[in-house]
């Protein structure tokens, strides 16, 4: 559960926070009272009495492939995004288990068709009812020559019924002020604390000449990065790159080294040197390290040794990994994503036929080191909607198996070269937060080619983030162009003398300037007694007398208020 506190905050800003304007319903017939506009190729749709809502509903059956069913032309604007729901009523299902249901885009451009899974339900049961599916999708920025909204999913046989569609445009008031002050507000009440210092001026000093300076040392909340273990480990080369990470961040996640194709390339060929050098030389730095990942579910990231397995052969050699990375690492590592991007990506589940097999590799993993917080990890959750109920109801099913699941890990890879909106940031994350469990953003970066620009895209996203109640900790993907996947344009620190981009200075004077705590009173003016609101971390309380050091005392503050008792 989120603390009182949180979700009062919640409760306010989804009250008083940005505007959002819907539109109107874009969909026709979108009741489903006859069969008006809703195309059904190559399979057969006929209206049922059984309805969501109104009269009837359309029900789907003859299919031939999991991409057929009901569809209808629609006019998007380029660029522009849109809400999209539905409600659909499994009637049949395989033995494999739960079936995809997916609201599905097709928009067609002059470079070819675009396809977009606007929402997605990944396990539905015919005991599940009617069950809603719901999300969001941004039209590409090229010529829209044909879009359609298409409700599919199931397995071929899989009958349905499908009612109460929806294709809403959505306009969000984004004015400055209005996001930025409820963002503030959040990070005024949960990132910091009251200090209260209290002075007993016994050696009769002249108050003018006291000076008392609080000032922040280190911060308690993650700001993390990811690192290249070979750049990282290579100290006489890149001497640069190490020495920015234990500058500046207090967290880091290695890039590749700890994920199974990178550990066991070849089958019974364990590599872990160079992730083990990495992770102690951080360590002994004073960062934490997360760790990504255990497994991963989609097809093209798992090596060929792997895809010739099935049956216990394929359960042994997971069960083995998890077992094996899991004693390698063991006291080293905070976090493990466990089983990545499995709303993307079912292919263990898929090749055992058993679509709770990714519970069941939370469970070994839980087993295996109960000590480390086990994290899903997903994106298009969060920098974008297409996911987010879907992602919502995947935490809660793991979190209601009991597998040890601790918290969600939200990728925030924004669209490259487009501004992030600040405030469909914070209406996803209030989606996840109903999940009740932590939420780590654990790879940002936005992409711009004018480092102004990016330097904006960077703040916005980072004010959203810090500044939401949910958010225990983020991690940038990356900040040396050499060292990113989106190179030059994505990056914070340029050329081999590690020069600051315009945005590097942006982030940086955010996570160290105005997200730190220094404060300096002069005793004659503020008194004996008064309080400061300081962001959580280490602290140092300096007393001067006529510029002369006089005396140093030290804290920690938490969430709690702290008081300070001084004596001259």
């Amino acid at each position: 559960m989120l603390p009182p506190l949180w979700s009062k905050l919640l409760l306010l800003l989804t009250v008083g926070g940005p505007t959002v304007y819907v539109q109107a319903n874009l969909l026709h017939n979108s009741g489903f009272e006859s069969l008006a506009s809703w195309h059904c190729w190559s399979f057969q749709c006929s209206l049922s009495n059984t309805a969501h809502s109104g009269h009837h509903s359309v029900q789907v059956t003859g299919r031939k492939h999991v991409y057929d069913g009901p569809s209808q032309d629609i006019h998007v604007t380029a660029g522009h995004t849109y809400d999209v729901s539905a409600y659909v009523k499994l009637l049949t299902q395989t033995d494999s288990g739960g079936e995809k249901l997916q609201v599905m885009m097709t928009i067609d451009t002059p470079d070819g068709p675009q396809y977009q899974a606007a929402a997605t339900h990944l396990s539905a049961h015919v005991t599940d009812g009617w069950v809603k599916l719901t999300g969001e999708f941004t039209v590409p920025n090229a010529a829209v020559q044909r879009a359609r909204y298409k409700i599919q999913g199931p397995e071929p046989s899989v009958e349905f019924l499908v009612d109460d569609a929806m294709l809403t445009e959505v306009t969000r008031n984004n004015g400055t002020m209005d996001w930025r002050n409820a963002t503030d507000e959040v990070i005024n009440a949960v990132r910091k604390s009251d200090i209260h210092i209290r002075v007993t001026n016994s050696g009769k000093l002249n108050p003018a000449d006291v000076t008392i300076q609080v000032v922040q040392k280190t911060k308690s909340f993650p700001f993390g990065t990811m690192v290249k273990t070979a750049e990282y480990n290579d100290n006489a080369a890149n001497g640069k790159y190490r020495d920015f990470i234990h500058r500046h961040f207090n967290w880091a996640v290695l890039a590749n080294a700890l994920k199974w194709p990178a550990m066991e390339r070849n089958q019974g060929e364990l590599r872990y040197q160079e992730p083990l050098e990495a992770i102690h030389g951080l360590k002994d730095h004073g960062l934490k390290v997360r760790g990504h990942n255990i497994v991963w579910s989609v097809s093209r990231h798992i090596q060929p040794w792997i895809q010739e397995l099935t049956g216990n052969a394929l359960r042994h050699a997971v069960e083995k990994r998890i077992n094996d990375v899991m004693n390698i690492t063991h006291g080293l590592l905070e976090h493990w994503d466990v089983n990545n991007e499995n709303l993307h990506g079912q292919w263990f589940q898929d090749t055992l036929h058993d679509p709770h097999y990714n519970l069941d590799i939370f469970r070994m993993a839980h087993h295996a080191d109960p000590s480390v917080k086990l994290f899903l990890n997903d994106f298009n959750v969060v920098a974008s909607g297409q996911m987010t109920q879907a992602y919502l109801n995947q935490a809660r099913e793991f979190k209601a198996a009991g597998v040890g699941l601790y918290g969600m890990g939200v990728q925030c890879h924004f669209h490259p070269y487009t501004q992030p909106d600040p405030v469909a940031v914070k209406e996803h994350l209030d989606t996840l937060a109903q999940a009740g469990i932590p939420i780590w953003v654990t790879e940002l970066d936005t992409v711009a080619k004018d480092e102004n620009q990016r330097a904006e895209y960077y703040e916005r996203a980072l004010r959203a983030l810090y500044g939401h109640p949910a958010v225990q900790g983020i991690m940038l993907w990356g900040f040396w162009a050499p060292t990113t996947w989106r190179g030059e344009d994505g990056a914070l620190v340029t050329g081999d003398n590690f020069e600051l981009t315009a945005a590097g200075r942006r982030v940086l004077d955010l996570l160290e300037r105005e997200w730190m705590t220094d404060e300096t009173h002069v005793l004659a003016e503020s008194g004996e007694q008064w309080t400061v609101r300081g962001f959580h971390g280490d602290y140092e309380v300096h007393v001067r007398h006529q510029g002369q050091q006089v005396t140093t005392h030290t804290f920690t503050l938490t969430a709690q208020p702290a008081t300070v008792h001084l004596t001259l």
